[in-house]
């Protein structure tokens, strides 16, 4: 018994300790990365999104920029928005849940049908008509969604790295289990902070190999707002539910009748390209596939003027169609 109540304080001084890091570590994170963009209100609450364009302001389309799992707007801005912005209308929204964006519906915007009708709502609400959609990694279970169900707002789509199709064993990285699991709240809010902030830049330089971060990444992608616990659960939910989601989806791929290209690099481990971008391309009618050599999860970074100028060649071919057909 002794033993037992000294293995039970034990683990509740770990707890505690936990806790209390979590606490302060969260605080310290609002405090250094706070909203920089602007919110929309849609029902059930409002997204966070970050907004640039021509400093004329006669943009020649709209590019819509949508982050992968444990990311948020900002790393989409710093690899292509910034540079997209010179000439077009530039929108990187944080998902649901991410980063400063509501969780709009709870545990139900895990779906990334719901998560592309959120996002529609918003590009309504900000006027927004047949934009140039990117995903990257998680997005690339959005990106389709809005190709298929809200063709208002999207007018032609980038896939980067993106998971499109169910993955054999559909295993996912050992820490989202218990996160969505019944002791997820008590594991985000004592034991994910603390670890994921001293494992920060392990997991970085893991999710861009084989190339490197670039210089300030993290800070300047705003990587630790996903470690606040009610963000780090979100994205557990969301990378918990994906295998089923894109089973679900991907037989409706066919039904794409709009512009795609697919990107993916021969050395991402995270994302297998030979399963999902061949495997799209195949399926969207007239996709254009794009296999990058040597390029790992991150082509948006590692590949960046290949990744522009395929961005940009849609988006003025999107606006051409648009002005051909008139109002």
């Amino acid at each position: 018994m002794a033993i037992l109540r000294l293995a039970l304080f034990g683990l509740a001084l770990i707890l505690v300790f936990g806790a209390l890091a979590t606490f302060v570590i969260s605080l310290v994170i609002e405090a250094r990365y706070p909203p920089v963009g602007r919110f929309v209100e849609i029902e059930g609450g409002r997204l966070h999104y970050m907004e640039a364009g021509p400093p004329d302001h006669r943009a020649h389309g709209t590019v819509v920029l949508l982050h992968g799992a444990s990311s948020n707007a900002a790393d989409s801005m710093l690899a292509l928005g910034q540079a997209l912005a010179k000439r077009y209308r530039v929108i990187a929204f944080d998902r649901p849940g991410h980063g400063w964006s509501d969780r709009i519906a709870g545990a139900a915007a895990a779906s990334p049908a719901r998560q592309a009708a959120l996002v529609a709502e918003a590009l309504r609400k900000l006027g927004v008509h047949g934009a140039t959609v990117v995903g990257h990694s998680w997005s690339g279970a959005v990106v389709p969604n809005l190709a298929l169900d809200h063709t208002d707002v999207a007018g032609a789509i980038v896939i980067l790295s993106g998971v499109t199709h169910p993955w054999p064993g559909g295993k996912i990285s050992w820490y989202y289990t218990p996160a969505t699991s019944w002791i997820g709240w008590l594991f985000t809010r004592t034991f994910t902070t603390p670890v994921g902030a001293a494992l920060m830049g392990t997991m970085t330089k893991a999710v861009f190999a084989p190339q490197e971060p670039p210089p300030g990444y993290t800070d300047a992608a705003r990587i630790p707002v996903v470690l606040r616990p009610a963000v780090f659960q979100a994205n557990a939910e969301d990378v918990a539910g994906l295998y089923d989601a894109v089973a679900a989806q991907s037989p409706r791929y066919k039904n794409i009748r709009m512009p795609a290209v697919v990107i993916g690099g021969d050395a991402d481990h995270i994302v297998w390209t030979d399963l999902h971008a061949r495997s799209f391309a195949r399926e969207v009618p007239g996709a254009k596939l794009i296999v990058l050599p040597g390029i790992g999860h991150m082509p948006h970074h590692g590949a960046k003027d290949l990744v522009l100028a395929e961005i940009e060649g849609l988006t003025e071919r999107t606006a051409g169609m648009a002005a051909a057909h008139g109002p």
